[in-house]
């Protein structure tokens, strides 16, 4: 309201529901920065440093760090192999330092478990990136909807079920402690019903309709695909093609806007192109309806809660078996990988192949100075499809991947799963007395299962201070 009140002149004549109406997009990007600014703060309410109870075990992680050069220096210098009050960035050079991640990145790729459950976590995500970013338009093409409307039912559906998801995903792997295997079980399965969802968004929605001068011709005019409407109706006017503003006229045609109607007066009424039998060829703003339309809007708003909910159950399980999967030492570098590909992998490229994909399904184009422009119609059931189908290949590759996780821990558990004896179950994992940092601590207090030189790659084990290295 007070964005509308301040920057909308009086003497604006169209409305928010106006296909050409812009919005205030960027109070969106001030709303989070401020969120963020102030969730930043309580950052200060971190101690300047450590206590020294909990930096116990520091040497031997700083051993496990240095080269191969100064391992016989660090372990003569005093008893144990320690040295108390080590600085790291002393020991190693930049070069060692840069050296240090690619061997241990490498060491993560080679898992074949940690490997399939990041890339689908990559894939769950692409699809949430990617369909989420033209969910609104799509609701906007495919059941008439205005802008503002379809942003609204998103924000008041879709969004909170997911939150709601996630944490139910939690809820149960926690009341159900399960093991790795069962966490890929889950997975599967809660990939497979959303799946099914997303399916059955195929033959949720509307078609296009007829359009004139678009999927149908002016009169007894031959339609010309591609090209510009042109009618005699409407050889006086000076229609113009950079935005679009659409009207149904009174025989059940959508005209693009009122002047491809050949609507005279300002309330679209003589519109010497609408052919109706009524008394007067009238047009009303917005797309004709279709049939049913309405109906299979509703039921898509329900199947979109659902999938979102358990669509973000998924998230949970997929963390747990990445933290099992890999050395105490090195579970928060394996989650700073994940994170990593995520960013490049899940929510780069798919906004781009969706859009790219979108695109081609466009029947009309917008021309600005004999420019193309946007695209200002689509086919629907093509857009649908396509959309659809898209997130359909994500969903089936995510559950592909799964499936392979689920065959080698099936196979070798042992052998992916670390101290699989002695695993920390959901409960512990999620007590608030443990966190990523002293995860290691809990689960290996046997000197011998300590960590290993770096360079000994074959042990698995490398350091429990690699983030302060990287």
């Amino acid at each position: 309201m007070l964005i509308t009140t301040i920057f909308i002149g009086s003497k604006l004549d169209i409305t928010p529901d106006d296909p050409r109406w812009i919005g205030a997009w960027w109070g969106g990007f001030l709303l989070c920065g401020a969120l963020l600014f102030l969730s930043a703060l309580f950052m200060f309410g971190f101690p300047q440093s450590l206590d020294q109870q909990d930096m116990d075990g520091g040497g031997e992680s700083e051993q496990a760090m240095l080269p191969p050069s100064l391992t016989m220096e660090y372990q003569g210098s005093k008893p144990n192999g320690t040295m108390r009050g080590f600085d790291i960035n002393s020991g190693l050079t930049v070069c060692e330092h840069l050296r240090i991640i690619p061997r241990v990145t490498r060491h993560l790729l080679s898992n074949p478990v940690f490997s399939c459950i990041t890339l689908a976590a990559c894939m769950e995500i692409a699809v949430v990136a990617g369909f989420a970013a033209f969910l609104g338009k799509y609701l906007e093409q495919q059941f008439n909807l205005t802008t503002s409307s379809a942003n609204q039912l998103l924000g008041m559906t879709a969004i909170p079920c997911a939150c709601l998801g996630i944490f139910l995903g939690g809820l149960l792997v926690k009341k159900l402690n399960l093991s790795a295997l069962g966490a890929v079980r889950m997975a599967m399965m809660v990939n497979l019903v959303s799946t099914a969802c997303y399916v059955s968004f195929l033959f949720l929605g509307c078609d296009t309709g007829p359009v004139a001068g678009v999927t149908v011709a002016y009169g007894n005019e031959t339609l010309r695909s591609w090209q510009r409407p042109e009618s005699p109706c409407i050889n006086n006017c000076n229609c113009y093609t950079a935005s679009v503003s659409p009207v149904c006229g009174s025989n059940g045609i959508t005209y693009l806007s009122a002047c491809f109607a050949g609507c005279t007066k300002p309330n679209l009424t003589s519109c010497a192109c609408i052919s109706s039998n009524s008394e007067e060829a009238v047009a009303l703003p917005g797309k004709c309806p279709s049939p049913g339309c309405q109906q299979a809007f509703l039921t898509f708003l329900c199947v979109i809660c659902v999938c979102s909910m358990i669509g973000a159950m998924a998230q949970t399980p997929s963390v747990i078996i990445l933290i099992r999967t890999v050395s105490p030492e090195l579970k928060s570098y394996a989650l700073g990988v994940l994170f990593l590909l995520l960013r490049l992998i899940g929510f780069i490229p798919p906004p781009l192949i969706f859009g790219m994909g979108i695109d081609s399904t466009c029947l009309f184009w917008s021309s600005v100075c004999g420019e193309k422009g946007a695209c200002m119609l689509y086919d629907n059931v093509a857009y649908r499809h396509l959309y659809v189908s898209i997130a359909i290949f994500l969903k089936s590759s995510a559950f592909i991947l799964y499936a392979t996780t689920w065959q080698c821990l099936r196979k070798n558990y042992r052998k992916y799963i670390k101290n699989s004896e002695g695993y920390l179950t959901p409960t512990e994992l999620f007590a608030s007395n443990v966190t990523l940092d002293n995860l290691g601590k809990e689960i290996t207090q046997n000197p011998a299962n300590r960590t290993k030189f770096i360079y000994n790659l074959e042990d698995h084990e490398t350091s429990n201070n690699m983030e302060s290295v990287l």
